[in-house]
């Protein structure tokens, strides 16, 4: 199986934006759903931002990111996007896509990730 690869992280300052792009494979386009998580160091890997790998899938974003992110499908690019506005310094850490193979079960196959910073 080929995992999914994250680009798109960089440094921004507080208020500053981020597209962060997850390339879809087989195994990402025969999956459920495809998240992204995050990390930061000393805590463990949250929730950010799910959507079904189908046209007009349902989208699911954590309580933190309060209207601030999008997540969406880019069948075109074989990609899933999530743009990210209104960036603050908590949301400064290791971004990975994951999948998730049916509804209910834990998204896994993780990439290697990309690192978001943001400056006070």
């Amino acid at each position: 199986q080929v995992q999914p690869e994250e680009s798109g992280g960089g440094l921004v300052q507080v208020g500053g934006s981020l597209r962060l792009s997850c390339r879809a494979s087989g195994r990402t386009f025969g999956a459920y759903a495809t998240g992204w998580y995050r990390q930061a160091p000393g805590k463990e890997r949250e929730f950010v931002a799910a959507i079904n790998n189908w046209p007009g899938g349902n989208t699911y974003y954590a309580d933190f990111v309060n209207g601030r992110f999008i997540i969406s499908n880019d069948n075109a690019e074989n990609t899933v996007d999530l743009q990210m506005n209104s960036l603050i310094p908590e949301d400064t850490g290791v971004y990975y896509c994951g999948t998730q193979q049916r509804a209910g079960t834990p998204f896994g196959s993780w990439g290697q990730g990309t690192q978001v910073t943001v400056s006070s």
